[in-house]
C-alpha cells in the first residue's frame, strides 16, 4: 500500500524515518520498486536516497542489492563510547542554557512515560524524544547535527535496550535524575547523570547480545 508523500518531506527522510521506527530492519532488503510505491515518490529520488544511506554506511549491499545494515559487536561498543560523550556533554550545555519551559516539558516527558512503562516499543519511541529534546536544550546546532547521526546509527540495532524486564522502569528513574540535575543548573551532575543513564543502557544491551 502507498503512502501519500508530504510535499515537505523528501525520500531520503521517508526512508530513514522508516528504518528508525522499525519498519525497515537490519537485513531488510529495499527495493527501489517497492519503496516508490509505499512513499508515492519516483524512482529517481528513491535512488538517491539509497546512494546517501549507502554512503552513510546504513544501507550496505548484498551482492546487487541493498540491505539495511547492522552492527556487529565492535561497531556498537565504538558507537556507545561516542554517544556517551556527546550525550553527556548535551546535558551539561542543558544545564547551562536551557529555558524555563524546555526544562518543564523535560518533566513532563518523564511523567507521561510513566504510562507506557510496560509497552517498550512505544517507550522507546518516547526515549529517543526525551533525549532530542536534552539535544536541542543544549543549544548548540553542532552538537545536535553529530548526535543525529549517532541515533540514526542507533537504529541499526535489531533490538531496543528498553524491552529488558526491569528496564523501563529504571529508565524513567534514571531520566528524573537528569532532569533534576539540569533544572538545578548543575552541569558536572547532569553530565554525569546521562553518562550513568547511556552506561546502564549499554550493559544491558551487552547482555541481551550474550543471551541471544
Amino acid at each position: 500500500m502507498s503512502q501519500s508523500k508530504s510535499p515537505h518531506r523528501d525520500a531520503y527522510s521517508l526512508i530513514l524515518e522508516a528504518i528508525d521506527v522499525g519498519v525497515f530492519k537490519p537485513g531488510d532488503r529495499l527495493v527501489e520498486s517497492d519503496l516508490a510505491e509505499r512513499f508515492g515518490v519516483s524512482r529517481t529520488p528513491i535512488r538517491e536516497a539509497l546512494q546517501r544511506l549507502e554512503t552513510q554506511s546504513l544501507l550496505a549491499r548484498d551482492g546487487r542489492s541493498l540491505i539495511v545494515s547492522s552492527l556487529d559487536h565492535n561497531q556498537m561498543a565504538e558507537l556507545y563510547v561516542v554517544r556517551t560523550e556527546l550525550e553527556g556533554l548535551a546535558a551539561r550545555l542543558a544545564a547551562r542554557h536551557a529555558t524555563l519551559e524546555e526544562v518543564r516539558v523535560l518533566g513532563d516527558m518523564v511523567k507521561d512515560d510513566e504510562k507506557l512503562v510496560d509497552n517498550p516499543s512505544a517507550l522507546a519511541r518516547a526515549n529517543r524524544r526525551f533525549h532530542k529534546q536534552i539535544h536541542l536544550a543544549s543549544h548548540n546546532r553542532y552538537l545536535v547535527q553529530q548526535l543525529d547521526l549517532v541515533h540514526r546509527s542507533m537504529a541499526l540495532m535489531a533490538t531496543t535496550s528498553i524491552a529488558a524486564e526491569g528496564r523501563g522502569e529504571d529508565t524513567l528513574v534514571e531520566h528524573q535524575a537528569i532532569v533534576d540535575a539540569i533544572a538545578a543548573r548543575d552541569e558536572d551532575g547532569a553530565y554525569a547523570a546521562l553518562r550513568s543513564h547511556i552506561s546502564q543502557a549499554f550493559v544491558t544491551r551487552l547482555k541481551q547480545e550474550t543471551d541471544v
